[in-house]
């Protein structure tokens, strides 16, 4: 009888063990999706962040290059304009006569030129602050650090559709003229052409939105992993505390079984005592 019931314990024990162990391809496949998520997200962010510096990077050059505009082939005078930097030559040398700084506002052909500067000024500041918003990837939620770039490169690409916006409503003053012809006026260029620089600008535009975009995905990723991470662990306390009630209940049951068998055996025994 005792030999019996330990051979209840044993199929009980090996019924659970079996239990566990079909639970745990599930789990294996559970893990191994959540480890492959982990480590797409941060490849992805670390993509993300190497052309976040390309975009600032560009964006730099955009505001310091004065190759927005230049002549042409028919072109009165030689030259080239940028954002608050231009170079208009006298038509009697070759030697080219350059204006404007960005310190001093005073010193650009147009109102217009000047809205253009700061507006592009103010894209490349807040691209700048957002790469070193990246300090705070190691102190701050993941998520929220992505949408704070995420906004602040909108912003910034929002700041720079202005500024190429705005540029051309300054072709139409005296500078520009010289330099263009009478032709020229306010998103017409007469004899000049666009150069690299306003090119590149709008090319920025574009980078800053798909980064912005990416941005929030990313945020929204981190979201929706730390929510499965808070699942996949109050899954495996859940199914720990199962486990260990399920073992406490058959131990209990087993002991049960045995002690009614022993005091059996007893009374068995006293009743065939003489």
């Amino acid at each position: 009888m005792p030999g019996a019931a330990a051979g209840t314990a044993a199929t009980g024990a090996g019924s659970s063990g079996a239990a566990a162990a079909g639970m745990l391809p599930a789990q294996e496949a559970a893990k191994i999706y959540h480890t492959n998520y982990v480590r797409n997200s941060r490849a992805i962010g670390v993509l993300w962040a190497i052309f976040t510096i390309c975009f600032a990077i560009v964006n730099v050059v955009c505001f310091i290059q004065p190759y927005w505009i230049g002549d042409g082939v028919d072109t009165p005078q030689a030259g080239y304009f940028g954002l608050f930097h231009y170079c208009i030559g006298n038509g009697f040398s070759r030697e080219l006569t350059c204006r404007g700084s960005f310190t001093d506002f005073s010193s650009l052909p147009s109102g217009a030129f000047k809205a253009a500067s700061f507006f592009i000024g103010l894209s490349m500041m807040l691209i700048i602050a957002c790469i070193v918003c990246f300090i705070l990837f190691f102190f701050c939620n993941t998520a929220t650090v992505y949408k704070i770039c995420a906004w602040m490169q909108l912003t910034s690409a929002a700041c720079l559709v202005l500024g190429c916006m705005i540029f051309p409503d300054g072709w139409d003053s005296d500078e520009v003229k010289r330099m263009c012809g009478e032709k020229t006026d306010k998103y017409t260029l007469g004899a000049c052409s666009v150069r690299w620089a306003y090119i590149l600008a709008i090319i920025g535009i574009l980078d800053a939105l798909i980064l912005s975009f990416l941005a929030f995905v990313l945020g929204n990723r981190q979201d929706s992993l730390l929510a499965e991470e808070l699942k996949l662990e109050n899954k495996g306390k859940l199914r720990a505390s199962v486990s260990r009630t399920a073992s406490v209940a058959l131990f209990c049951k087993d002991n049960i079984h045995l002690h009614l068998k022993i005091k059996i055996l007893i009374k068995i025994a006293f009743t065939a005592m003489p």
